[in-house]
């Protein structure tokens, strides 16, 4: 089937691709089965990644969830607020200690220019044993930021 150039679209730009994975409830249900069928449907699209000559360092494509907020409650050793009253971000920062700082506190700046309020920092655990050689050489030190609202008042659209 031959397209049509519209708008932006060239139908000189097509081409194959390996593709995606999507995994989801139509119920909205929660259910770890989800999990478990998405990292299922990583393990079959190893090809798309292109796993690197020492056979263990791909293209580190994941998995997208809802906030785990139970979970979460649990492991931070700072109180959260509601659940739709925080924001999580992961950040992947550099193994220079300078760096590293110079990073985070220009987030830091950053969310406060925002009028954001940062509640809590978390160290995320990670298994440097199934990293590959060539990915441990630049492998980043991995952080979440809790972000709080501004205010309880601020729409989801605005917090967003």
């Amino acid at each position: 089937m031959a397209f049509k150039e519209q708008g932006l679209y060239s139908p000189i730009y097509e081409h194959d691709n390996c593709g995606a994975g999507f995994i989801c409830s139509l119920t909205g249900k929660k259910t770890n089965k989800i999990i478990h069928n998405a990292l299922n449907i990583l393990t079959c699209l190893e090809h798309r990644g292109a796993v690197s000559s020492d056979g263990r360092t791909g293209d580190g494509a994941g998995i997208l969830i809802e906030i785990p907020h139970e979970y979460f409650s649990k492991e931070c050793d700072f109180d959260l607020p509601e659940p739709q009253d925080y924001a999580v971000g992961m950040l992947f920062l550099p193994q220079k200690s300078n760096q590293l700082k110079q990073c985070i506190d220009e987030f830091e700046k950053q969310i406060s220019i925002q009028r954001l309020n940062i509640i809590g920092w978390r160290d995320v655990p990670i298994n440097s044993k199934v990293v590959g050689d060539i990915a441990s050489k630049s492998q980043p030190i991995i952080k979440q930021v809790f972000i709080a609202k501004e205010n309880c008042e601020q729409s989801e659209e605005e917090f967003n």
